[in-house]
């Protein structure tokens, strides 16, 4: 299993993004459903923000709308299975976590990352979803937003595939430290492992080994 899980981006190491995937760019499926409830121009404006720093790097970059796969896991695998590389951007935890049991993205991608046949690139709530568990995200992402945007109720487990939370954007300008302060707090008193990473750090998997840049 080949993961690279950032704050914002690649952080300060898309180099290790390159050597991870092990071979020149190629096509990336991006999936930024975590956007889902934001308004259409926004959504669409946040595509195009991570489709072009890809592009820049050499990749044939295109979105992947979980959207349109909703109980058709099977076109989903098929799918993504023709991509290296699939890039999941940030948004909402929740709102993605939803999307992902609404397409069957929490089967497919698991097994696709278990048979090798991918690497998941995924930052802020692209990384978060990967956690065991989603409790103590709801301070500084809303799962109201879930039931409006994806006519379901919120799901409170992650995929389980990093063994420990993730608190992104720490001492960044993105989220207000007292919210990630707060965050870090309750997994903290809870006995919850977790990271917290700033903008230019990064989780790396790469089989058994685990790097934090």
């Amino acid at each position: 299993m080949r993961l690279f899980l950032a704050s914002y981006r690649f952080g300060a190491h898309r180099d290790r993004l390159l050597t991870l995937l092990g071979t020149p760019p190629g096509r990336v499926a991006v999936i930024a459903n975590a956007a889902d409830a934001w308004p259409a121009s926004a959504r669409a404006s946040a595509v195009t923000s991570d489709i072009v720093p890809l592009q820049k790097l050499g990749f044939s970059a295109e979105e992947v709308d979980l959207r349109e796969y909703v109980g058709r896991a099977d076109d989903l695998a098929e799918s993504l299975s023709g991509f290296p590389l699939l890039w999941v951007r940030g948004g909402n935890t929740f709102v993605l976590r939803a999307q992902f049991a609404r397409s069957g993205a929490d089967v497919v991608v698991p097994e696709l990352l278990g048979a090798d046949r991918i690497v998941y690139a995924g930052y802020s709530a692209g990384a978060c979803v990967l956690t065991p568990s989603l409790h103590g995200l709801e301070s500084s992402d809303n799962p109201d937003e879930v039931q409006p945007t994806c006519g379901i109720e919120p799901i409170w487990s992650g995929l389980g595939l990093v063994d420990r939370a993730i608190v992104p954007h720490w001492q960044s300008q993105f989220d207000d430290p007292a919210v990630l302060q707060r965050v870090a707090e309750g997994f903290r008193d809870k006995q919850v492992p977790f990271w917290t990473l700033t903008d230019e750090q990064v989780v790396v998997v790469d089989g058994p080994r685990v790097d934090v840049l």
